[in-house]
C-alpha cells in the first residue's frame, strides 16, 4: 500500500461532469463536486440528514462545514457587534425613512415621503433597509441588519465558489480572508450602499461558475440577473464584473464558439433588461405622477445614471468635482450648534457637481497604493498577484476548457478591471474599494494553497523556493503598511518578524518525505506563515469590535485614522450646486428649538399637504429622518435640480397645499443665471410674511435655527415688490397656474 503524503490538502473527493455537455477528453480539469455523492467506503461516514446543517456533505471533508460555520459566526459577530450604535447614513437614511412612509416613495426610491424627487442615484440598495424598517421600526440597527445578513451571505457564497474551483481548504481560507478584510468588516456593519452590490456580484459569480462548468444557459442568465440587481444597487459600478464573466465564459465554456456567443448574447439581453428596469420605469411613467430625477437638469433618469453618476466622474476631479475643494456662494450653512465659518471658495456654476469627498490626496493613478486605502484593502496585494501569475503559468498549457485556468482568468480580469477603473475615477468613499475584496481573497487563497501543494511535492529547489519567497514578500509588505501606524497594535510588526523567521526555515526544511514524521514541522511552519501574512489584516478587522475603530455609516473604515459611528465626517467637504444650495450631513437628532419650530408649523398648517418647504439645512434632512413629515425639498442634493419651478411653487401656495417655507441663507439671491431655488427664495421673501422667531423659539438667537421661517397665505396676491415682513394690501387670489409636476 502506497504511503500517504504528509499533511495533504484535499481538492475534491467526488466529482460530476454535466451529462448534457461533457468536458472534452483530456481536458485535465477539476470538475465540480456532486450534489448527491455516494457514501465513501474508506471513511465509513453516515449520510448527512437534512437538519444536520453542521455536518459536511459527503463530497466535502468532515472538517469543512464546522469550520465554515465558525467563519460565518465570526463574520456575523464583526458585522453586528456595534449594530445598536451603527448610526444613520447621511442623506440615504432620509430616503429610507421616506420609503417607509409611502409605497410610491419605496418604488421610485424617492428622497421625501411625498415622492417629489428621487435620490441622485438609483436607490435599489435601500429596498432591503426600508423593508426592515417597516417591519422593525425606524432605527439605525433596523437599517443595518440587512447589511449584516448580506455580509454573512457573501462570506458563505465566497466559500462555495472558491471550493468548487480550488477545493475546501482554499474555500475556507478565501471566506476567512474576506471576513478579515478591514473595509468589509466595517462596511457590513453600517448602512452603506456597497454592501448590496457586494453580495449581488458574488451571487453572480456563483451562477456563472455553474454555467461555465457545463455550458448551462439558464445559470448564465441568472448570473445576468444578479449583475442587473447589482446595477440597481450601485449603477455602473455593478458592471465592472461583466468583462470578467464574459471573457471567462467565452474562453472556458465546453461548447462550440457559436453556442458560446449565443449564450453570452442571451445573458446580456437579460442583464441589460434588469439593469435598465428602474430607468425604464422612470422614463415611461408620466412626469406628472412620478418624482423628479435628481442629479439631472432635465428630469431624465438616463442623464442621472449615465452622466451625473457615470461618464462625468473621471472628468470631474478638480474644483467643483469629486475630490476638489468645495464651491459655494454665500455663507456656509450652519451646523446644529451654530453657524460655520464663511467660505472663501469661488462661486459655483449652475451645473456644478455636488459631492462629498473624504480624501485630501490628489486623484492619482496609484491611489490604491496610498496610505488611505492600503490599510483597508491592500494587505493581500503581493499574495494575490503572485498567486494569479503562478496559477496562470502553472496551467498555461492546459486545454481551453481547463476550469482552474478559467478561474484564474475570471478572478484576474475582475481584479484588473476594478483596479483600473478605481485608479482613473475619484474615490469619494473608502467603501468603493471593497469591490476589490472578492478577487483579492479568492486569488490570495488559491495562491497560498496552490503554492503549498507545489512546495510539498516539488522535486527541484527553485520550485521549493516559491512559497518562502512569497511569504517574505507578503510579510515585508504588511510590515510596511503597519509601520505607518506605530501606536496601533505595536506588537504587530515584531509578531510578523518572529513568525517569518520561524516559517521560512521550516518551509525550506520540509521536503518530499513521506510518512508522518515531518507533520509537526509542517503544522508549525504553516501556522507561522499564516500569522506572518494574515495577522495584520486580522488585527485591523477585529478592531471594529471597539467602536472607536469601527468606522461609521458615512465611511467604511477599520482601524486607526477613521471615524467612529457617532462622529460626523471629519475632513469632509459638501459641494454647493446651483445658487449655493447645501446639504446638512449631520447625524445629530433634532434640537429642542427645531422641534418647537415643527410643532408651531403643524399647529398653524391646517390641511396643507406639505409641512413646509426647505432648500437646505436640517429641515429637509434630519426633520424627515426623525419625524417622517412631508417636507418639500427644493433643489435636490446638488441644488441644481428643478424639481419644483417657481410657477408650480406659487400654485402650491395658492391652492393651500403649502403654507410655510424655511429659507436657507446660503442660497444666493443674486447673480446670473439664477437657479430655480434662488427664484423661489426671492419670491418667498417678497410675497410671504416672515414669522417672528419669538413665536416658536425659546431665544431669538437660537444657533440651531439660523434659517428664517415664512408663512405664505393662499389669499394673498403675490407681488415681487412686497416688503419682507409687511402684509400685501391686495387680497385678490393668485391667477390660475399650471399644476405641480410631482403632487
Amino acid at each position: 500500500m502506497a504511503a500517504k503524503p504528509p499533511f495533504s490538502l484535499p481538492i475534491f473527493s467526488a466529482s460530476r461532469v454535466s451529462p448534457a455537455s461533457p468536458a472534452p477528453p483530456g481536458a485535465g480539469t477539476l470538475p465540480f463536486p456532486t450534489r448527491h455523492a455516494p457514501l465513501r467506503a474508506a471513511g465509513g461516514r453516515r449520510p448527512r440528514r437534512r437538519h444536520e446543517f453542521w455536518r459536511s456533505p459527503e463530497d466535502q471533508p468532515p472538517w469543512a462545514r464546522p469550520a465554515l460555520l465558525g467563519v460565518a459566526a465570526l463574520a456575523g459577530l464583526l458585522y453586528a457587534w456595534n449594530i445598536t450604535s451603527s448610526g444613520l447614513a447621511p442623506y440615504y437614511s432620509v430616503a429610507a425613512r421616506s420609503m417607509t412612509e409611502s409605497w410610491k416613495a419605496f418604488l421610485f426610491t424617492a428622497y421625501d415621503p411625498t415622492a417629489t424627487i428621487t435620490l441622485d442615484k438609483i436607490g435599489g440598495f435601500l429596498w432591503p433597509q426600508a423593508l426592515s424598517a417597516r417591519v422593525l421600526g425606524f432605527h439605525d440597527w433596523a437599517l443595518t441588519l440587512p447589511q449584516c445578513i448580506e455580509g454573512v451571505v457573501s462570506v458563505l457564497v465566497m466559500y462555495r465558489v472558491v471550493r468548487r474551483w480550488q477545493g475546501a481548504a482554499a474555500g475556507l481560507l478565501a471566506a476567512g480572508l474576506l471576513t478579515l478584510t478591514p473595509v468589509t468588516a466595517s462596511m457590513f456593519g453600517h448602512a452603506i450602499p456597497d454592501a448590496a452590490l457586494f453580495m449581488c456580484l458574488l451571487l453572480a459569480v456563483d451562477r456563472y461558475q455553474v454555467a461555465v462548468g457545463g455550458a448551462r444557459l439558464r445559470s448564465l442568465v441568472w448570473a445576468g440577473v444578479w449583475v442587473g440587481l447589482a446595477f440597481q444597487a450601485k449603477m455602473m459600478q455593478g458592471w465592472l464584473i461583466v468583462p470578467a464573466l464574459a471573457i471567462g465564459y467565452f474562453v472556458t465554456a465546453p461548447v462550440t464558439l457559436r453556442t458560446r456567443i449565443g449564450h453570452l448574447l442571451t445573458s446580456g439581453v437579460v442583464l441589460f433588461a434588469v439593469s435598465f428596469s428602474w430607468v425604464l420605469l422612470m422614463t415611461f411613467t408620466p412626469k406628472d405622477v412620478r418624482p423628479y430625477a435628481d442629479g439631472s437638469t432635465n428630469n431624465s433618469a438616463w442623464s442621472m445614471v449615465f452622466e451625473y453618476n457615470g461618464f462625468s466622474r473621471p472628468a470631474e476631479s478638480g474644483p467643483g468635482g469629486p475630490g476638489g475643494p468645495a464651491t459655494r456662494t454665500g455663507p456656509v450653512p450652519s451646523t446644529p450648534h451654530g453657524p460655520a465659518t464663511k467660505s472663501t471658495a469661488p462661486p459655483s456654476t449652475p451645473h456644478a457637481r455636488k459631492m462629498v469627498s473624504l480624501g485630501s490626496e490628489k486623484n492619482t493613478w496609484y491611489k490604491l497604493l496610498t496610505s488611505r486605502f492600503t490599510p483597508q484593502i491592500g494587505w493581500l496585494y503581493p499574495l494575490a498577484v503572485l498567486g494569479l501569475v503562478h496559477g496562470l503559468v502553472l496551467r498555461g498549457r492546459r486545454p481551453r476548457t481547463d476550469r482552474l485556468r478559467g478561474g484564474y482568468l475570471m478572478w484576474g480580469t475582475w481584479l484588473l478591471t476594478t483596479a483600473v477603473v478605481l485608479s482613473v475615477v475619484d474615490i469619494p468613499h473608502t467603501a468603493y474599494v471593497a469591490g476589490l475584496a472578492p478577487a483579492l481573497a479568492a486569488l490570495a487563497a488559491a495562491g497560498a494553497v496552490t503554492l503549498w501543494r507545489v512546495h510539498r511535492t516539488a522535486g527541484n529547489r527553485p520550485a521549493r523556493l516559491l512559497l518562502p519567497l512569497t511569504l517574505l514578500a507578503e510579510a515585508a509588505w504588511t510590515s510596511l503598511i503597519a509601520s505607518a501606524h506605530p501606536d496601533f497594535a505595536p506588537w504587530l510588526i515584531p509578531l510578523i518578524a518572529v513568525a517569518t523567521l520561524v516559517a521560512v526555515p521550516g518551509l525550506l526544511s520540509y521536503g518530499r518525505a513521506t510518512g508522518r514524521r515531518l507533520r509537526p514541522l509542517a503544522v508549525t511552519s504553516l501556522t507561522a506563515a499564516c500569522l506572518a501574512m494574515f495577522a495584520a489584516p486580522a488585527a485591523w478587522s477585529l478592531s471594529v469590535l471597539d467602536q472607536r475603530y469601527g468606522g461609521s455609516s458615512f465611511e467604511a473604515h477599520a482601524g486607526p485614522g477613521g471615524q467612529s459611528a457617532g462622529g460626523g465626517a471629519p475632513g469632509s467637504a459638501v459641494y454647493g450646486g446651483a445658487g449655493g444650495a447645501s446639504y446638512d450631513m449631520s447625524q445629530a437628532p433634532l434640537t429642542a428649538g427645531q422641534k418647537r419650530l415643527l410643532d408651531y408649523v403643524r399647529r398653524h398648517n391646517g390641511d396643507a399637504t406639505y409641512t413646509l418647504s426647505a432648500d437646505g439645512g436640517w429641515a429637509r434632512s434630519r426633520a424627515i429622518t426623525h419625524t417622517g413629515l412631508p417636507i418639500l425639498p427644493l433643489g435636490g442634493f446638488a441644488g441644481m435640480a428643478t424639481s419644483v419651478t417657481l410657477a408650480e411653487y406659487r400654485h402650491l401656495v395658492a391652492s393651500g397645499q403649502l403654507r410655510f417655507a424655511l429659507l436657507n441663507p446660503s442660497v444666493a439671491t443674486g447673480g446670473a443665471p439664477a437657479s430655480e431655488t434662488a427664484k423661489i427664495n426671492a419670491w418667498v421673501r417678497s410675497a410671504c410674511v416672515k414669522i417672528d422667531p419669538k413665536a416658536y423659539a425659546a431665544s431669538p438667537a437660537d444657533p440651531s435655527l439660523p434659517e428664517p421661517l415664512y408663512r405664505c397665505s393662499p389669499h394673498r396676491r403675490n407681488h415681487p415688490l412686497t416688503p419682507l415682513s409687511a402684509p400685501h394690501p391686495s387680497l385678490l387670489p393668485c391667477p390660475p397656474l399650471p399644476p405641480p409636476r410631482s403632487p
